[in-house]
C-alpha cells in the first residue's frame, strides 16, 4: 500500500511540474519528452513518469506517439477557444452566486491578493502576477461556496495560460487585468449579478483581442 501511495504522489508531483513548465513555455510546443530523462532528473522509476505523461495527455497538453515518444502539443486556437467558453460559463455562474452570499474571509483575502498582484505587475514579475491571478479566481470560487467550480476550470485553463504567457509581456499589459479584477469585486460588493457576470465576461474575453497578434508573431508555437 505504501508503495502505491508513494508512486501516486511522485506521479502527481511530476505531472504538476511538467504542466508548469509547459504552461510557462519553458517546454515549448514541439518539445520531445523522454521518460528516462525525466525519471533520472526526479530520482524515480519510469512508472510514475509514465503516469504523469498519461495525465498530461488526458488534458491534451502532450501527445503520446507509439514508437515515437511523447511530444508537447502545439497551441490549438480551437482548444483555447473551447476552454475560454467553458471557463466563462463556470466563472460567470460563480460571480452570480457570490452576489447572493460571499464569505468575508475570502473577501479580505481578495483585497490582499489584488495588492500583491499590483506589486508583481509593477516590478514586471510575470510569474508572480500569474500566480496571484490564479489565486484571485480560486478565492472567488471559495468565497462563493463552490470550490469545485475552480477544480473544473483548472484542468482546461492550461490551454489559455500558454497564450497568456505570450500576451502579458509587460507591466502595461498586466495592469488593466487588475482593474478588471477590481470591477468584478466591486460588482459583487454591490450584489449586482448582471454587472459581475458582464465584468467577468469582459475579463475572460481579453485574451481574444491579443490572439491574432501573438499567433502572427509566434506561428511556430501554434498548430495549423
Amino acid at each position: 500500500m505504501s508503495f502505491s501511495i508513494s508512486q501516486g504522489s511522485a506521479a502527481q508531483r511530476i505531472e504538476s511540474e511538467l504542466r508548469r513548465l509547459i504552461v510557462a513555455l519553458e517546454l515549448p510546443p514541439g518539445s520531445r519528452l523522454s521518460e528516462q530523462d525525466i525519471a533520472e532528473r526526479h530520482g524515480v522509476s519510469r512508472q510514475p513518469v509514465r503516469e504523469a505523461l498519461i495525465g498530461l495527455a488526458r488534458t491534451r497538453l502532450v501527445e503520446i506517439l507509439p514508437q515515437r515518444g511523447t511530444v508537447v502539443v502545439k497551441i490549438s486556437v480551437r482548444k483555447m477557444m473551447e476552454a475560454r467558453f467553458v471557463r466563462e460559463a463556470i466563472e460567470t455562474a460563480v460571480v452570480r452566486r457570490a452576489c447572493s452570499s460571499f464569505d468575508q474571509q475570502s473577501r479580505q483575502r481578495i483585497d490582499d491578493l489584488l495588492d500583491m498582484q499590483d506589486q508583481a505587475a509593477r516590478r514586471d514579475d510575470h510569474a508572480a502576477f500569474q500566480r496571484y491571478d490564479e489565486l484571485f479566481h480560486v478565492a472567488l470560487a471559495e468565497g462563493a461556496g463552490c470550490p469545485l467550480a475552480w477544480e473544473a476550470v483548472q484542468d482546461i485553463k492550461a490551454h489559455m495560460d500558454r497564450v497568456c504567457q505570450l500576451t502579458l509581456p509587460s507591466m502595461d499589459a498586466m495592469l488593466p487585468l487588475i482593474d478588471q479584477h477590481r470591477a468584478i469585486v466591486e460588482a459583487i460588493d454591490r450584489r449586482d449579478e448582471e454587472a459581475a457576470a458582464a465584468a467577468m465576461t469582459k475579463h475572460l474575453t481579453e485574451i481574444l483581442r491579443a490572439l491574432p497578434r501573438v499567433e502572427a508573431e509566434h506561428p511556430e508555437l501554434f498548430s495549423s
